[in-house]
């Protein structure tokens, strides 16, 4: 295990298939989150992928990445934690397209840190697989919960592959799975003060999960129950309807009725 806790891909079919659905759908600007040893970006560069973006946390891969990629490919090696990082500078990007194997800790920031970007476009990310279900996972299933919502307000997905955890080195103890994931092509949030109310009314819903989403919303805001009653009538749901049962849509909805009763 090294450093930063990466597990590197070796598996060249997996690789493959990642790579080439990137290329398949790249329409814009690519960039590359956690590069590690190059084992997506030499295949980019070997299959004609040029003057892109890579950013990584290690320095050591940084260093290494920057003695390595051939200087015709003009890729730009950034040294720096996704997470945390201006990404004010890809903001001129008309549409940014994402590849990465992500690191299983930082793969729930990460991604919601790329779809909320205005000109993000298209991603292929590989996740820890139970991570991957549950952002399609539907109402009511085993996988749903606040990451299930928030993805689906914002995105779409379909999916590429599952990775065994033999296509690593080090080897995981999980399997994982690859997602090729885009915009919601209907929006949800009217502003931006619309989507940061949705995000407070998902995380309170599913702070409760034992109450109902009413009793949350009382226990949170000490506002009057029976307004609220009908304020999530209005919207779509029961009053006794619990997190894990509403779909993204109603959440997206009750957040916006909330407005100038709660936000």
């Amino acid at each position: 295990m090294q450093k930063y806790g990466q597990h590197f891909l070796v598996n060249k079919g997996i690789i493959n298939k990642i790579v080439d659905t990137a290329i398949d759908n790249l329409d814009g600007t690519l960039v590359e989150i956690g590069p590690g040893q190059g084992a997506l970006t030499i295949p980019l560069i070997e299959k004609g992928i040029t003057n892109f973006t890579v950013i990584e946390i290690d320095p050591l891969m940084t260093e290494k990445l920057q003695d390595t990629l051939p200087d015709w490919a003009k890729v730009n090696v950034i040294q720096d934690n996704f997470v945390t990082m201006d990404l004010g500078f890809l903001a001129k990007e008309k549409r940014l397209n994402f590849i990465s194997n992500l690191p299983y800790i930082d793969a729930a920031q990460i991604l919601l840190k790329v779809l909320e970007l205005d000109n993000f476009a298209s991603a292929v990310f590989m996740f820890q697989r139970e991570q991957a279900q549950k952002l399609y996972a539907l109402p009511e299933g085993k996988h749903y919960g606040a990451l299930s919502v928030l993805f689906q307000a914002l995105a779409q997905c379909r999916p590429v592959c599952r990775v065994s955890p033999g296509s690593f080195n080090p080897p995981p103890k999980v399997e994982s799975e690859v997602l090729f994931i885009t915009p919601r092509s209907q929006k949800f949030f009217a502003n931006e003060m619309h989507y940061q109310n949705f995000k407070e009314t998902v995380k309170t819903a599913f702070s409760y999960r034992r109450k109902t989403v009413l009793n949350a919303l009382v226990e949170k805001y000490k506002k009057d129950k029976t307004a609220l009653a009908k304020i999530l009538v209005s919207s779509g749901l029961k009053v006794s309807s619990r997190a894990e049962e509403v779909p993204a849509k109603n959440y997206a909805l009750l957040a916006k009725n909330l407005e100038g009763f709660i936000f």
